[in-house]
């Protein structure tokens, strides 16, 4: 018995021992090994990392006014680990929202860390941020965040071209988790989405102390860790704020586009669709009523025309149709039609407006004269009309640099024997001849053409934005885009320039617009339309001699383009042209007002 009580004493021994060493080796290897380790976790559990949003990136017209700025707005924030739900009918109250508000938004993101703060709403007024502070030490779990909202100082809409942000969605979120959070904004249409990646900046940390309750005690080593915010890098864009304002009020009341291009550029100096909506609404939240408004809005606001509307260029495609049979050498200016009025075409009579007699090339643009264009078309054949059409960019993307853009439809013949079968109707030529039927066109689409009539063939991609300005030094970094260059000779854009030119000073379809101060050079298109009144298209460039500006304009369902597109255009044209003559008058006035002031005698 004495050996077996010996024995047990030393297995006991043994465990006591060996359990001590593991216990040692343990506490050296978190005490000296992994100090560094559990140091780090143990400041972590210590220090609260409160994001800094960055100041997002702010958008210059073409001349650096400012059109899309940032101003400072309040943000209530809920951390739901801390925060009572009792007060729910307190807090919606004060922020002025109906009761279960903040229980829903709390349901939304769930599925995040309990320890992150959740937006709960953004623009709250500063009454509701005073009341907030003063209370501060009775709301566990609730602050509020001064972040940043869009502002449009210089009053342009600008509804389409630059965007609005939009809270991150889950599957957004999702894709792109190591560079935002929930509540985070983002680009989500035009070009705040299309330069989401140089607008939003980098995200800054501010260190803080908390106790074990998660509250703020002091800052964490004087804010020497703390990581500042870097701001998202400026846009200068290509648009004109005086144009484009212009194009905006003369579509008010209309359905329709406005494209201006600087030829020369590609660069978009206005691009106006009507009607359009107020971004304001979507600097932070949106309300359901104004939502619901133009989602029934059967007008469809949010439907950018200027790239989404494709609808029968109308007689706006005789230069293009004159532009390949002359470049074929087809026809010559010496080539003639005798118009009587109308002409049949495989079985079908085909009218035009009126009776034009003998006409060349020149004289059939002046005049937008149907019978020389549909004998022209049937000269041409199907292959090389869909051929010259695709070369000046219909039937595909321009690449502008903004989503949402449809190509639009150049038939071919492949597509009427697919349609009718090998004997597919040839008389269907005739009205393609001058731009009606199945054929579609969008508006940037026609201001891409005009551009490239006015440059004898050449331009560059469609664009919004010239470059980004750097944070440090100011400087431009400008994008560059694929330079287009159709290879036609010269000589043929003369020859059909002259003819537009004959348009609008001559005795042609424009002649309504023709100015004393710039000579405007274009081309009219009424497009029938099945579903009620004609579309009204312009194409135009000015000056003839140096063009620097190239226009197309679409007004809806309102009849002849000369009555209705035209003196839109023509506005468009001095906004951007006479602008000198314009500042100058404006200064004059103002002079005249002043030296009015300074030699009135004021009576008490």
């Amino acid at each position: 018995m004495q050996n077996f009580g010996s024995g047990r004493k030393t297995i006991v021994f043994i465990i006591f021992n060996a359990t001590f060493a593991i216990i040692f080796l343990r506490l050296f290897q978190m005490q000296i090994l992994e100090y560094q380790f559990f140091n780090d976790k143990s400041i972590s559990n210590s220090i609260k990392a409160i994001e800094q949003i960055p100041l997002r990136g702010v958008f210059f017209d073409r001349n650096m006014n400012i059109v899309v700025d940032n101003v400072p707005a309040y943000t209530i924030r809920i951390t739901p680990a801390l925060y009572n739900s009792k007060l729910d009918s307190l807090i919606e109250t004060v922020i002025g929202e109906k009761p279960g508000y903040i229980k829903r938004i709390l349901k939304a993101n769930r599925i995040y860390s309990r320890f992150i703060p959740i937006r709960i709403k953004r623009g709250i007024d500063f009454k509701a941020v005073s009341w907030l502070e003063e209370n501060a030490e009775n709301l566990p779990g609730v602050d509020y965040i001064v972040e940043m909202q869009r502002d449009y100082p210089a009053g342009i809409r600008g509804s389409h071209i630059f965007g609005y942000t939009k809270e991150i969605s889950p599957k957004l979120l999702e894709k792109y988790k190591d560079l935002y959070k929930p509540g985070d904004y983002i680009g989500y249409t035009g070009i705040e989405k299309a330069y989401e990646n140089i607008l939003r900046g980098t995200k800054g940390y501010n260190y803080v102390l908390v106790d074990s309750r998660r509250r703020e005690i002091g800052k964490f080593k004087d804010g020497k860790d703390d990581i500042p915010s870097i701001k998202g890098n400026d846009l200068v864009l290509t648009i004109d704020e005086d144009v484009q304002r212009v194009a905006e009020e003369q579509l008010k009341g209309y359905t329709g586009a406005a494209v201006a291009i600087e030829p020369k550029t590609g660069e978009v100096i206005a691009m106006a669709s009507a009607p359009d909506f107020d971004l304001s609404e979507f600097s932070y939240v949106t309300s359901h009523e104004y939502l619901e408004k133009l989602y029934t809005d059967p007008k469809k606001p949010f439907f950018n025309r200027a790239t989404q509307s494709a609808n029968p260029p109308g007689s706006t495609f005789k230069i293009m149709e004159a532009i390949c049979a002359l470049d074929n050498h087809i026809i010559d200016t010496n080539f003639t039609v005798t118009c009587s009025g109308g002409q049949t075409f495989y079985g079908r009579y085909f009218k035009c407006d009126a009776r034009h007699g003998t006409l060349n090339v020149i004289h059939g643009i002046e005049h937008s004269c149907n019978v020389f264009f549909y004998n022209l078309i049937y000269k041409i054949g199907m292959v090389k009309w869909h051929q010259y059409a695709n070369l000046f960019g219909f039937g595909k993307d321009t690449h502008i640099d903004i989503d949402d853009e449809v190509k639009g439809l150049i038939p071919s013949e492949q597509y009427y024997v697919k349609r009718y079968g090998e004997n597919w109707p040839k008389s269907i030529m005739a009205s393609l001849g001058i731009g009606q039927g199945e054929v579609n066109v969008t508006p940037i689409q026609l201001a891409q053409y005009a551009a490239l009539i006015a440059n004898d063939g050449t331009t560059y991609t469609p664009h919004l934005v010239r470059g980004y300005l750097t944070n440090d030094t100011k400087k431009l970094v400008p994008f560059s885009f694929k330079q287009i260059n159709l290879g036609i000779n010269k000589n043929v854009f003369n020859i059909v320039k002259e003819g537009m030119y004959l348009v609008v000073n001559g005795s042609g379809t424009a002649a309504g617009i023709k100015s004393k101060d710039i000579v405007i050079a274009g081309k009219t298109g009424t497009a029938q339309n099945p579903h009620g009144k004609d579309h009204a298209w312009f194409i135009c460039f000015a000056p003839y001699k140096d063009p620097k500006i190239a226009i197309a304009v679409l007004v809806e369902n309102v009849g002849f383009g000369a009555t209705y597109a035209a003196p839109i255009a023509k506005k468009m044209v001095e906004a951007y042209l006479e602008k000198d003559k314009f500042k100058k008058e404006e200064q004059d006035q103002k002079k005249t007002f002043s030296n009015t002031l300074i030699g009135a005698n004021f009576e008490n």
